[in-house]
């Protein structure tokens, strides 16, 4: 099974479906592809014997996400972008099947997010990870919800609110991701992952994964709508964060004024 589309490659072999993302240089993800990857996971949640769903980028490029469209953060684009990108995040858990981020290169912003949602993560030893959005006076809604339960809350706090970037070994010292491997041995410790996937129910896989959920004591879209809320009404409305958005798209330092 496999389908075309412009920004990302998608198919499911074996029960597993791959969603490589495929906009080079650094697959930027704007609304176009994450209208993409969307489509590509409602495809997904038709199919009851998938056992998971790898995320992954193509060769010719060099991150595996560097972010989401800074572009289109601005007021005539803000609302359609977050709720296309948040729109990955709540599939994923409607899906509930293992979704497994394959790293190579960056993965910043939006990207990094993505990783963090995903129940496990393989990077090779190139791999790098970070939130800096607060350097653009924004803030990241998933990693807010998500990034304490995965690492930890203090360093979760640090790294959202430095901008910090980590590596790949740094990554695994926290519990972001799971495997560090030399890049040609890649694909090799994903093929052997998802061995393990293969020979097991996938309903069994898919309610041991909401059980899992359910443990956070609440659901990620519950989370996400009073973070989104915030983000949308009170932070978009700030001059420091529009400040920070147009000195990135215009390449300077901004100025901030705090309000």
């Amino acid at each position: 099974m496999a389908n075309e589309y412009q920004h990302i490659k998608f198919g499911i072999d074996d029960r597993v479906a791959r969603i490589t993302f495929a906009r080079p240089p650094v697959n930027i993800f704007n609304i176009a592809m994450m209208r993409e990857i969307n489509d590509a996971l409602n495809q997904c949640s038709q199919q009851r014997q998938l056992v998971a769903v790898v995320f992954d980028a193509s060769p010719d490029c060099r991150a595996f996400s560097a972010g989401v469209a800074v572009e289109e953060h601005g007021e005539e684009l803000i609302f359609q972008m977050l709720d296309t990108f948040h729109a990955i995040f709540r599939t994923l858990e409607q899906i509930a099947r293992p979704a497994i981020a394959v790293v190579d290169g960056a993965a910043l912003g939006g990207g990094c997010e993505l990783v963090m949602a995903c129940d496990m993560a393989i990077a090779s030893d190139r791999a790098r990870f970070g939130q800096p959005e607060i350097k653009l006076g924004v803030y990241p809604p998933v990693a807010a919800v998500l990034l304490p339960h995965v690492i930890g809350d203090k360093r979760a706090r640090e790294l959202i609110l430095t901008g910090e970037l980590i590596d790949a070994s740094e990554a695994a010292r926290l519990g972001l991701v799971n495997y560090v491997v030399p890049v040609n041995q890649l694909e090799g410790k994903t093929l052997e992952v998802l061995s393990r996937f293969r020979n097991l129910s996938a309903t069994a896989l898919e309610l041991t994964k909401r059980a899992i959920d359910l443990g956070r004591g609440r659901s990620l879209d519950s989370a996400l709508k009073q973070v989104e809320d915030m983000y949308l009404h009170e932070l978009m409305k700030t001059q420091d964060a529009t400040e920070g958005i147009n000195a990135f798209i215009e390449k300077r330092k901004p100025v901030w004024r705090d309000r």
